[in-house]
């Protein structure tokens, strides 16, 4: 089958108008040459003249690059447009010329111009529909094609279903469910509104339904969560749109329709981003990224990839995760800007700061650190030589090298710490923000909790184990996290980048805290199954653990939000020789978890509390979210 290029087919579409405005004043000449007072000559060079100035105005108007079989009122619009402008030039000409000039000529030209226009667009349209609805109906009767309810008649519906025209995708629509009474036995696209929501039992055994698309993208929580249930107890599919954005770009690899996810169900808006400030801070800069190729690190190499730098340093110490990155921002940017991948390790202090001489970035975005809290309790050393030491020798590099902007990803488990991994992380953030000085580097940290689908985190563990039959296994059936999305959580660490001025601890916005049983059953759901069928088992909180997390202490509270979602911690600047003292003394010895948690503590609280105390608080109470 050949196929046939979009140049080719503008091509063809300008021979056809051209034809058609011809024909215009062809059958204007015919129908009127009995009463025509102007000679013949006039009268064809006003037609070559309209005709002109339509293609004319037709390539500004951008109408040869209209997909016709979506033709619409806007593309309508932009035609007739096109037509009024050829007419008034064609009106200037006669007005210049009145010998030449007849209004009965120049009206009804006029109109037969845009009736043939128009309709040749229409029933281009009219014809493509017509071979969509016959594809679908021969493509149901001879293949198995799910039976679907749509949810929701709204404007989220009428995206939908010209989305199906779109990608030429085959559903057999039964009908329409929306609890809007006024909506009820009305049609949108030929289907009928069958009734509401909570009728779709009735429905669903009435047309014999196998799949259901939600088609309302602001259907709250608890509503998706039952629809899910409904769903999981009569064996339906479910899928809902993707986003608008997806969709209305045309992108024919992305803007199928999805699945229902874990982040669906947990009720976060996505935050808009100050895309401005973003890119004036990082077009054409020199960028680097420790830990690049582990899940946070990654999404922030993907998401400052598209403000177009003039480098991007990729370094990490895994080779295969680098090279994933690596491979994955050449396929999709090419050469647009210097990709370099390195292998190093932050704990090589000379290599470190080598690196940084070298390349000179402006802005680093220091991602690596060992973040699995029981590991890291069976291996303090490495914690303290990855966190600790690691973030001091990339933190220094930055200052002798004079990077504008250093942003360290933090973590809710520094708060009242009662693990290694907290008490390193937190000593990080002393070293960060301590290093601040006037007119040099600007120190800031980033502190928020779990991300979802990270390596090492409960979603991909209980996914794992669901897809073995269960159990599904939980420290504690009261614990509680707070949780977002991988590219949310780079987002607003980029964000956070901006707005630093130095020494700043910025806390994200994770809403309420997430109890990790409900999570559990909530991808069980979403799995397909039902309680019953994959086991929940308690199996105890692990060395290291709290049942509950926070994001600030009460002292730390600010409330001050300089960005959506974006807060500043009070968090006093602990002293750069004090911290530095103790970081200098930290042995391989015994004694090291306790030495770590207590200082840690010491800090945190602002000497009001010992690290004893936070552990019992931790293990009894659940916080309220700060914000």
């Amino acid at each position: 089958m050949m196929i046939v290029t979009r140049k080719q087919k503008r091509i063809v579409l300008i021979i056809m108008d051209t034809y058609l405005v011809a024909v215009s004043f062809a059958l204007t000449y015919f129908y009127l040459q009995r009463y025509l007072l102007v000679p013949i000559q006039g009268y064809i060079l006003m037609g070559l003249l309209v005709t002109l100035s339509y293609l004319l105005a037709a390539f500004k108007l951008k109408v040869y690059s209209i997909i016709n079989r979506f033709t619409s009122t806007r593309e309508v619009s932009l035609i007739i447009l096109s037509v009024v402008v050829a007419c008034s030039v064609g009106l200037v000409y006669g007005i210049a010329f009145p010998n030449y000039l007849s209004w009965r000529v120049f009206t009804l030209s006029m109109l037969f111009i845009n009736l043939l226009l128009v309709g040749s667009r229409m029933v281009w349209r009219i014809f493509m529909e017509y071979r969509h609805n016959y594809k679908l109906k021969t493509h149901y009767e001879v293949s198995n094609i799910k039976r679907t309810i749509v949810i929701g008649a709204g404007w989220g519906a009428s995206v939908l279903f010209n989305h199906f025209k779109m990608e030429d995708e085959i559903y057999k629509i039964i009908g329409i469910l929306d609890d809007d009474y006024q909506k009820r036995s009305t049609y949108l696209y030929g289907c009928k509104v069958l009734g509401k929501i909570a009728d779709l039992h009735k429905f669903v055994e009435m047309y014999e339904v196998e799949h259901i698309i939600v088609a309302i993208p602001s259907l709250p929580v608890d509503r998706l969560t039952q629809l899910v249930d409904v769903c999981n107890e009569l064996r339906l599919t479910i899928n809902t749109l993707p986003p608008f954005n997806e969709i209305l770009s045309m992108d024919k690899s992305k803007s199928k329709l999805k699945g229902i996810e874990i982040s669906d169900l947990l009720g976060r808006d996505e935050v808009e981003l100050d895309i401005q400030k973003i890119s004036s801070s990082l077009e054409n800069e020199v960028l680097l990224v420790t830990g690049a190729g582990g899940s946070i690190g990654s999404e922030i190499c993907r998401q400052v990839a598209k403000f177009k730098p003039s480098k991007l340093i990729l370094l990490g110490h895994g080779e295969n995760s680098i090279y994933l990155i690596h491979r994955e921002l050449i396929d999709k940017y090419g050469f647009k800007f210097e990709i370099i991948p390195i292998i190093a390790d932050i704990q090589d202090r000379e290599e470190i700061f080598e690196i940084m001489d070298r390349y000179k970035p402006s802005i680093v975005y220091h991602a690596a650190a060992h973040k699995h809290v029981p590991l890291m309790e069976c291996n303090p050393i490495e914690a303290v030589k990855n966190n600790i030491f690691g973030t001091k020798n990339v933190a220094e590099a930055a200052k002798v090298s004079k990077v504008a902007n250093f942003v360290m990803v933090s973590t809710d488990k520094v708060v009242n710490p009662t693990s290694v991994m907290g008490a390193t992380k937190r000593i990080a953030e002393m070293i960060v923000t301590g290093l601040n000085e006037p007119n040099c580097t600007k120190f800031c940290s980033v502190r928020f909790g779990n991300v979802l689908g990270s390596r090492g985190s409960v979603v991909p563990l209980f996914q794992d184990q669901i897809s073995k039959g269960g159990p599904i296994t939980i420290t504690d059936f009261n614990m509680t996290r707070y949780f977002m999305t991988i590219p949310e959580a780079s987002r607003l660490v980029i964000q956070a980048g901006t707005l630093a001025k130095g020494a700043e601890i910025f806390i994200l916005d994770m809403g309420k805290p997430v109890r990790i049983f409900d999570l559990a059953k909530n991808l069980i759901r979403l799995s397909g199954y039902t309680e019953s069928q994959i086991e929940i088992i308690e199996t105890g909180i692990r060395p290291g653990e709290k049942l509950c997390e926070e994001l600030l202490l009460d002292s730390e509270a600010t409330g001050k939000e300089v960005f959506e979602k974006i807060f500043i911690g009070n968090v006093p600047v602990t002293p750069l020789d004090e911290v530095m003292s103790f970081v200098d003394s930290l042995a391989n010895d015994g004694k090291l978890p306790k030495r770590l948690l207590d200082y840690a503590n010491f800090f945190v609280n602002d000497k009001e509390s010992t690290g004893d105390e936070a552990v019992e608080m931790n293990s009894t109470e659940q916080p309220e979210s700060f914000f």
